[in-house]
């Protein structure tokens, strides 16, 4: 099912002729940003949020397209085959931009030929999770168990060759331990029972384990982020405590087609970096426990290659851990 709605409503001027794309003058009419998740979830709420205020910036409407299905590549596959027009974008995500090459047998698209980087959005790491009445009060505390009893640690995930699927399949390699993984239809219920008891530990978004936490319904054990946040005092990295060098966020971003203009992947990231600049829009952003990244690499160049980087270091783990889809 597809979901349209309006990011912000802008009147537009008089549309262009094609091929015309003058920065002082691009965009002329509604531009559709393809998330190919549901309306309502983690990556559509990204999407809607960081859509918003570029249209402010563009002064032109931003409508969001769901286009869910097969993890995500359902969308990918059509934002890839859309027209270069500057009217069509995917709002990429570390799934099925950098894992979905190596789960697939077979990819639609391929995501660093098929689309050229637009600007990157800030990440959002994750928080090693376990429930409130857990005996473990530590990352070395659970890796430890772990060690000492194979395969009797349960991880709860959102579904297979999901990010919280993959990452404790990275945390157990780097840790050198069997964990074993319980997938679930969504993030949601896998938080649930980690809240139960029913599971030892869970992988989740920061963002989304925050009210949890403060809560005081799970225990947050250890950030995945490269320091540590205000929104979880006292919470160690994985790196300084456990796994030195342990660093991973469930990263988004715009792309566009390969043959979209070079003007029009200026002119959006321009409007991007001045969104940035908006300590009000980046301050928020922040207090929901999504991490600021350095200036440059939100910038296109940076974006591409780090898309390329990402789907070697997946294919890596993937492989590593026997994780296959359909």
């Amino acid at each position: 099912m597809k979901h349209w709605m309006p990011a912000l409503a802008v009147a537009g001027a008089c549309a262009l002729p094609m091929g015309a794309y003058a920065q002082d003058s691009y965009p002329t009419r509604a531009i559709t940003w393809i998330v190919p998740f549901a309306a309502g979830g983690p990556t559509d709420a990204m999407a809607r949020n960081v859509a918003n205020r570029v249209a402010q910036e563009l002064k032109q409407t931003i409508l969001i397209e769901n286009v869910g299905g097969a993890g995500g590549t359902i969308g990918a596959a059509k934002a890839a085959k859309s027209a270069p027009d500057g009217y069509t974008f995917l709002v990429g995500h570390i799934g099925y931009m950098a894992a979905a090459p190596s789960l697939y047998a077979r990819l639609p698209y391929d995501p660093v030929k098929d689309f050229r980087a637009v600007f990157r959005f800030p990440d959002t790491p994750l928080v090693l999770l376990v429930g409130e009445s857990s005996p473990y009060k530590s990352v070395t505390d659970l890796i430890a168990f772990g060690k000492q009893n194979p395969g009797k640690l349960n991880f709860s995930n959102a579904g297979v060759g999901s990010t919280s699927h993959l990452v404790a399949a990275m945390f157990a390699s780097q840790a050198s331990m069997n964990i074993t993984p319980v997938a679930y239809k969504g993030a949601g219920p896998a938080l649930n029972d980690l809240m139960g008891n029913q599971v030892d530990a869970m992988f989740d978004q920061t963002n989304t384990a925050l009210p949890q936490t403060k809560g005081g319904k799970v225990r947050a054990l250890g950030l995945t982020s490269s320091g540590r946040m205000d929104q979880f005092p006292g919470v160690p990295t994985m790196a300084e405590k456990a796994i030195p060098g342990f660093q991973v966020s469930t990263w988004y971003g715009l792309y566009a087609p390969k043959a979209t203009p070079d003007a029009v992947v200026q002119t959006m990231y321009q409007a991007w970096q001045k969104a940035l600049a908006d300590q009000a829009f980046t301050g928020k952003m922040a207090e929901q426990g999504i991490q600021m990244l350095p200036a440059a690499q939100y910038a296109p160049a940076a974006f591409q290659q780090f898309t390329a980087d990402e789907g070697q270091r997946w294919a890596k783990v993937i492989k590593d851990a026997g994780i296959t889809l359909q």
